[in-house]
């Protein structure tokens, strides 16, 4: 992995707090782990029909140097966007990782 090629910035975050709103809603904040520089490799966008009619799904696939800790009940925020993280792949003995993540709230 090249630096040159690690051209965005994100931030991984994890869950630190639930709590209630006054009408009972939960809302979690979350606490960051990481401000990483990163590269995209695959941005896809999907069109499904489903039961609730036609939904989009955006897909993103990161790949970043190795950080130790990282998990599925994290986020990726990348241009002020959430991305829940699907699949975590490890790049050799502890080098790099690839995050596959999904757009939340679309």
């Amino acid at each position: 992995m090249r630096a040159g090629t690690l051209d965005s910035v994100i931030y991984i975050q994890k869950p630190a707090t639930t709590s209630a709103d006054e009408y009972g809603t939960p809302i979690e904040s979350w606490e960051l782990v990481a401000k990483m520089r990163a590269a995209v490799l695959q941005y896809s966008l999907d069109d499904r029909e489903g039961q609730r009619g036609s939904t989009s799904e955006t897909s993103i696939t990161f790949r970043t140097r190795y950080l130790a800790g990282a998990s599925l009940d994290q986020r990726v925020i990348y241009d002020g966007d959430s991305y829940r993280i699907k699949q975590i792949k490890e790049l050799g003995r502890g080098r790099g990782l690839d995050l596959i993540c999904e757009r939340v709230g679309q």
